[in-house]
């Protein structure tokens, strides 16, 4: 369990750092609507990860003790990456709807590359 949360508080550091670059593109650079698409998709990627490591921690408790899990909360995910398209499809003068996709994918592109990153290192 210690390695779940050192991976999980890495991998959110990074995506922090990403929302970080992607407000910084909003404010200084003439491409508005991408990088606040980026930012709601990015921060639906967040709480979806969050929500996807919530429940892996329930699941493995559920596990050790011998108890059945009922759900992993993919309906939850899939609702807020829903959510997440309904406000960009709102609002299309305020967010890019290719760019929202781009960010709902954010977080599992960081895990990706963070398991590659890990693997090297040992």
């Amino acid at each position: 369990m210690p390695e779940l949360d050192k991976m999980f508080n890495r991998q959110r550091k990074y995506i922090i750092y990403l929302l970080a670059i992607y407000v910084l593109g909003a404010g200084f650079t003439p491409y508005y609507t991408i990088f606040l698409g980026l930012i709601l998709g990015t921060s639906f990627s967040l709480f979806n990860y969050w929500s996807m490591v919530k429940k892996n921690r329930k699941f493995s408790e559920a596990a050790a003790e011998g108890r059945k899990m009922k759900s992993l909360g993919s309906l939850t995910r899939m609702a807020a990456a829903a959510l997440a398209a309904v406000i960009a499809l709102n609002y299309p003068e305020k967010f890019q709807m290719a760019s929202v996709v781009i960010g709902l994918m954010t977080g599992y592109l960081v895990i990706m590359i963070d398991f590659f990153i890990q693997n090297l290192r040992r």
